[in-house]
């Protein structure tokens, strides 16, 4: 941690060729990462990273620089560089009082990831690997991706916050490839959380690892999806990546005020269905995207986007609060001391209701069940998007058919959220490493299961007719 005296010079050699707003991002970073390939552990890397960030805010100016050079002399300098780079006329420094915001929140890690050795960690990613090669003799491939990140920060400014905090976090994924003939399918599964290594306890890796091969194996006798306009079950278990993309990113406030959204000015306005509330909320126990302080030092918290289909707030930082006149949501977010900070997602999720997510799909005359995503595109200016649908069956008066694959989702954000009809009370997370303007910041999202009245399925099978065999599953 640094010396608030020091800390002090710095912002005030910053701000010494006029500005209205200086900050320090200090960061130390330990970090571990093991990767399986082959079956045998084919990577590790650790090592500690540790660097200071200085934002200067002048008017609509912004500069930003950063060393690693950790000495007070070169802080000083980069500190010159940053305050010349975004200067003003007049000078408006006072002497500086720091506090430190109040947050509420305590996350409590019971194994810290410098405790445990490395031969310890390699053995979690085996028994991933190991448990998903037995599932199927056509499984061919497994990789095993482990990570633990020790991130202490110091975060201070010119409007007097103060904040030193320690973020642990700890992730494991597998990726599973099944092959019969000349069909190939992937399968794929993780588990991560704001925890130590206690998260490996609460979650057993040789399940994960069964869970991706079995979903690689699962998706050889899919058949293809067909095409059309058809009604969807989004299950819990997908996670809530349509949410995030389709959704979430148009709500952060930089897109709105650059009108790359396509909810900008639509405050107060009905842009989903009744039945729908879309929270962001960093306050999550043991959540992946969770957090004390954002990057900006501003305790984070529960910001309901959308209640009940209305569209309440954006998700700010500090200079999009500032360009509103109003107060930061805490969703100032950088991938590290060399990153300036921007609005980001945390935990990302569309509210459970009430209805039984069993009796939705039983329900269904006749239409798509899907069980997981993957990957997708969506223009947030328009809300436009594709998603992948990783895991997916037909369903036809209630009874799962078979499993489809090559099935995609097209629509538009705005528009599926106005066709959401039933909503159930479960609430499935996923996480993930959201990219925006080349930074990634760990995030979760979920939603509960939703019925969807139609939506455009793209796929190689044909046009849906139903006449096919049934088949449990």
């Amino acid at each position: 941690m640094m010396d608030k005296k020091d800390i002090a010079r710095i912002l005030e050699r910053a701000m010494g060729h006029g500005a209205d707003f200086a900050e320090l991002f200090w960061e130390h970073k330990v970090t571990t990462g093991i990767s399986c390939e082959d079956n045998r552990i084919e990577r590790i890397n650790s090592g500690i990273d540790e660097g200071v960030g200085i934002r200067v805010i002048a008017g609509d100016k912004t500069s930003y620089a950063y060393t690693n050079d950790l000495s007070l002399q070169r802080l000083l300098e980069v500190a010159e560089v940053a305050g010349k780079a975004a200067q003003k006329t007049k000078s408006s420094f006072q002497a500086l009082n720091f506090t430190t915001p109040v947050s509420k929140l305590e996350f409590t890690v019971e194994k810290l990831p410098d405790t445990v050795d490395i031969k310890s960690k390699a053995a979690k990613v085996m028994e991933a690997n190991n448990a998903a090669r037995a599932v199927d003799p056509r499984i061919r491939q497994v990789s095993v991706s482990y990570g633990d990140v020790i991130q202490k920060v110091t975060i201070a400014n010119t409007n007097d916050i103060f904040v030193e905090d320690t973020r642990v976090r700890t992730r494991l994924s597998v990726n599973a490839v099944a092959a019969e003939g000349e069909v190939i399918q992937t399968g794929f599964q993780s588990v991560g959380g704001i925890m130590g290594f206690e998260l490996l306890e609460e979650n057993d890796p040789a399940s994960l690892g069964e869970k991706a091969a079995q979903r690689a194996v699962l998706m050889l006798s899919a058949q293809p999806a067909p095409t059309g306009k058809m009604p969807v079950v989004m299950a819990g278990q997908a996670g809530g990546t349509m949410v995030h993309e389709a959704c979430g990113h148009g709500l952060e406030a930089d897109l709105v005020q650059k009108k790359l959204s396509v909810y900008a000015g639509k405050k107060g306005e009905q842009v989903a269905s009744p039945l729908v509330t879309v929270i962001d909320d960093g306050t999550l126990p043991k959540k992946f995207g969770s957090l004390r302080y954002d990057d900006e030092g501003h305790p984070t918290e529960k910001t309901v986007l959308i209640n009940k289909g209305i569209l309440e707030e954006y998700m700010y930082d500090y200079q999009t609060a500032r360009e509103e006149g109003r107060e930061s949501t805490g969703n100032g977010r950088r991938e590290s001391y060399k990153d300036r900070p921007i609005p980001r997602m945390r935990n990302t999720y569309i509210a459970s209701g009430k209805e039984d997510p069993e009796q939705m799909i039983k329900e269904l005359k006749y239409g798509l069940l899907v069980t997981a995503m993957g990957g997708g595109q969506v223009n947030t200016t328009n809300g436009d998007y594709v998603f992948d649908v990783a895991e997916g069956y037909l369903v036809k008066d209630g009874e799962i058919l078979h499993p489809v694959r090559g099935a995609t989702l097209t629509g538009n954000g705005p528009e599926t959220l106005q066709l959401v009809e039933r909503v159930g009370k479960d609430l499935g997370f996923t996480i993930g490493v959201c990219g925006k303007e080349g930074q990634g910041a760990p995030v979760s999202d979920a939603q509960p299961t939703m019925s969807i009245k139609e939506l455009i399925i793209g796929g190689t099978g044909g046009p849906g007719n139903g006449q096919v065999k049934i088949r449990r599953v």
